[in-house]
């Protein structure tokens, strides 16, 4: 497997990040492989699957591209920089990594991705990281800008959520439930990153990075020994894209964000997942909680290291009725 080490001081200092460029490379990844994690994305990739298609075929360069960065064990890495995390940037100012590479580095990145040479015409073609950055930059206005403000609504409700968990149980339990089967903490500063037989690396002096997206697979990178980087699916994410809807009458009776809690609840979610799909705070969805719990309208139950929460069949009466 392949797994990292990292020191005291790397994980006390470990940061969340919201990156845009991620975002649109983890759009870039579902689109290309076309398959959907749950309903949410399918009707996102519904939208935008025939003009991405489209707009691959206007170049067979690019789609080739395509194929050959997003490779079936690794990313090429000019197209999954590192974020620097000292900050937030826009998608022009992250984007300018990948315009910068070096156009031998991008082939010789495309040869790892691949696992294998690099075929022609992009072995010799002179413009693969502008065009990489054109790639991206449609994925970004056409898919990812227009539902921008709820993604990041998404992203920054899974960050309060992720450093409440942390506070509560350490980076061992904020760590196992960033993506359940891939990352894994093994203990004695270990972090399993993925099941590939790959060396260790050593953290130990660099900055760790931690990056949510909206889409349904992660992956991580790396700077040199300067930064390593996580990137997450978050809790729930865009499986829910407007949540269903809060009957006039129930949101009367309990108020529309409690309500918009408890019609949610039909299968079992966590605290986290809740404020990931409502965009309401930690604290207003536990308030909330705590009130429908009181009620008997739901009821909780853990599940490893997760507390799950589920109508009770009081709960399900009520919304049912207003169907």
């Amino acid at each position: 497997m392949g797994w990292w080490q990292i020191d005291a001081d790397a994980l006390a200092g470990g940061r969340f990040v919201v990156s845009p460029l991620t975002e649109a490379v983890a759009a870039l990844k579902t689109l290309d492989r076309a398959a959907a994690a749950h309903p949410g994305e399918r009707s996102w990739l519904e939208a935008h699957l025939p003009s991405y298609r489209s707009r691959l075929t206007i170049d067979p360069v690019d789609a080739l591209l395509v194929r050959a960065a997003l490779g079936p064990t690794w990313n090429a890495d000019f197209v999954t920089p590192t974020p620097l995390g000292d900050g937030e940037r826009s998608f022009e100012e992250e984007l300018t990594a990948v315009r910068e590479t070096d156009p031998v580095s991008a082939v010789g990145h495309l040869s790892v991705s691949l696992g294998g040479p690099v075929p022609e015409p992009l072995r010799s073609a002179a413009d693969l990281p502008e065009r990489m950055a054109d790639i991206l930059t449609w994925v970004w206005r056409e898919t990812v800008l227009p539902s921008w403000p709820r993604r990041r609504r998404i992203i920054e409700a899974d960050v309060v959520a992720r450093t409440a968990r942390l506070s509560r149980g350490g980076w061992a339990a904020a760590l196992d439930e960033l993506s359940p089967g891939r990352l894994r903490w093994l203990g004695d500063g270990r972090l399993q990153v993925n099941s590939r037989a790959l060396p260790p690396r050593s953290v130990d002096g660099g900055r760790l990075l931690f990056v949510p997206v909206t889409t349904s697979r992660g992956w991580v990178s790396w700077e040199g020994t300067e930064r390593y980087a996580v990137v997450y699916p978050c809790a729930g994410a865009l499986a829910d894209l407007e949540g269903p809807a809060v009957p006039e009458a129930l949101g009367a009776l309990l108020g529309t964000a409690r309500a918009g809690v408890l019609v949610r609840l039909e299968s079992p979610k966590t605290t986290s997942q809740l404020v990931a799909l409502t965009g309401q705070g930690l604290g207003s969805v536990g308030r909330h909680l705590k009130v429908l719990l009181d009620a008997r309208l739901v009821r909780r139950r853990r599940a490893g290291r997760s507390v799950l929460y589920s109508w009770t069949r009081a709960g399900e009466t009520l919304v049912r009725a207003q169907a």
